[in-house]
């Protein structure tokens, strides 16, 4: 098939539900063992047995630089190597304006959406340049270009996460490494749990196509960005968001 990413091994983050799992189920499609990298073992398992290509699950907090790198380490001890790393959990944090946001609810934001991609990119970049290749795709959000109001702390961590990006991609460009993020807007997810009617309604309003996504519209983009084709795009923000774009 397009894009056969046989014989390669992925890291998915927060794989265990939603976008994760179908960019997971996309990856494996192609030929990639995924590691399934979630907190919930018990669901990242029950994924990965789903994928076949010796996919497996692993127990992960993004937040927790040591706990990313066990987790990579395990991976490598399992397939000898790391080609794709996606770095897709995150959190909406708390709906409410900046003036009802606590220092925890701006912290655990950026703990999550921002540190997790840094660590992971941090623990796995030194063995991918060993190698002189690698794909690392961050899930960012058309917030993080655009800012939706009662999410200040998300939308902030998901612009901070397209600047890590560009910023990466340029440090590993000689390398082999293509560092990339994609930018849904609204998702048909379990995240739509945590936010209110009216800001899914505030989001789904701004898309042309008058719909919200699916998580399969997204592994889509994720798989061409984290295969061997993706050979001379870098430090880019791919818009997955039914014409809604604002850069």
């Amino acid at each position: 098939m397009a894009f056969d990413l046989s014989g390669q091994t992925a890291i998915v983050t927060g794989a265990a539900t939603g976008i994760g799992e179908a960019i997971a189920k996309r990856l494996a499609e192609a030929g990639a063992t995924v590691a399934v990298a979630d907190m919930n073992l018990a669901g990242a398992e029950q994924v990965a047995a789903t994928l076949g290509n010796n996919s497996f699950g692993v127990q992960v907090d993004v937040s927790d630089s040591t706990s990313v790198e066990a987790a990579v380490a395990a991976v490598l001890a399992r397939t000898g190597r790391i080609h794709i790393v996606v770095n897709n959990a995150g959190i909406a944090g708390k709906a409410a304006p900046v003036w009802e946001q606590t220092n925890a609810d701006w912290t655990r934001a950026f703990e999550i959406n921002v540190n997790g991609p840094f660590f992971f990119a941090r623990a796995v970049i030194p063995h991918m340049r060993e190698h002189k290749y690698g794909r690392i795709v961050n899930i960012a959000s058309i917030a993080g270009k655009e800012g939706n109001p009662n999410m200040s702390a998300y939308s902030a961590s998901k612009a901070a996460v397209i600047g890590l990006t560009k910023s990466l991609g340029k440090e590993v460009a000689t390398d082999g490494i293509c560092v990339n993020a994609v930018s849904p807007a609204v998702i048909r997810t379990k995240i739509l749990e945590q936010l209110t009617e009216q800001q899914v309604a505030y989001m789904t309003d701004k898309i042309p196509m008058r719909r919200t996504g699916e998580p399969a519209e997204i592994a889509a983009v994720v798989h061409f960005l984290a295969s061997p084709d993706c050979s001379f795009v870098t430090a880019q923000c791919y818009d997955a968001s039914g014409g809604r774009a604002t850069y």
